[in-house]
């Protein structure tokens, strides 16, 4: 049985997507299960974060890749609709503007890291930067090979000056990406979710998996690991990823501040 710590991948090792399982229920035992320990780990994360946002001193950042409908949207909601919004901030990685493209690839990035006290969560990331930007061939490839070592620079500069990093790729079949986007053009409720251009990406699904492959193993790292999280079902994805993030919180242990004054010196009238 796949356990949570088995979703991590090992600072230097070589990726395999077809080793993972994106179907694994992990050690939930059904979708009952699964649901009420997300709604569970939702609750604990927003107490916690109002501690992290009291505390003023640290930030957690939350990365979330995957191809076309492996679920970054469910996942925020499942995980952190809970949680309120003075501390949260999530923020959606879409096709940089020109502005950002007479930047460096990173320069729109950082701007957007989560500042002390908050939790940000990027939907997408400049890991599109060594993905889309690869398969399609939007920049030389001897450039998207020193932004992997970049990319970590980068991290390793967050994490030193107190941010804590989660990266989740979230992992489905091809089967089931093929039933997502069945379910967007048959529901007309889904209809705005659906781009030509998904068909186009599906069409090179080998080549964004061999993407992945890379840049998992290049930028898993000690002070910023991967983890590779079974997404065809949506119920495990979330609940995996809610226990991570709760566990992660647990571990920085945010205190609130004690203040310089003593309650009983106030009377209120």
């Amino acid at each position: 049985m796949t356990s949570l710590d088995d979703l991590l991948v090992p600072p230097g090792s070589k990726v395999r997507l077809a080793d993972r399982d994106p179907e694994t229920t992990l050690h939930y035992a059904d979708k009952r299960e699964a649901k009420a320990a997300t709604a569970q780990d939702a609750a604990e994360i927003d107490r916690l974060q109002d501690i992290l946002y009291a505390e003023g001193r640290r930030a957690l950042l939350v990365i979330l890749q995957g191809t076309d409908t492996a679920g970054k949207d469910g996942t925020i909601r499942d995980v952190f609709n809970r949680t309120g919004p003075i501390g949260i901030r999530v923020m959606p990685f879409r096709a940089p503007s020109e502005e950002d493209l007479a930047h460096d690839f990173l320069w729109r990035v950082h701007r957007s890291v989560p500042s002390r006290g908050t939790i940000g969560i990027f939907n997408r990331s400049h890991y599109e930067d060594v993905l889309v930007v690869k398969v399609r061939e939007l920049v030389p490839a001897d450039e998207i090979e020193r932004r992997y070592e970049q990319i970590n620079a980068f991290e390793k500069m967050l994490v030193e000056t107190g941010t804590t990093i989660l990266k989740f790729m979230l992992h489905i079949s091809k089967g089931e990406q093929k039933k997502r986007l069945q379910a967007r053009l048959d529901d007309p409720r889904k209809h705005w979710k659906f781009r030509a251009g998904d068909l186009d990406d599906r069409a090179r699904w080998d080549d964004f998996q061999a993407a992945y492959e890379t840049m998992l193993s290049r930028c898993s790292t000690e002070w910023a690991p991967w983890r590779i999280v079974p997404a065809d079902r949506k119920w495990v994805r979330s609940a995996a990823i809610a226990s991570i993030v709760r566990r992660t919180l647990e571990d920085m242990e945010p205190r609130y501040p004690v203040p310089d004054w003593k309650p009983e010196d106030f009377k209120i009238v």
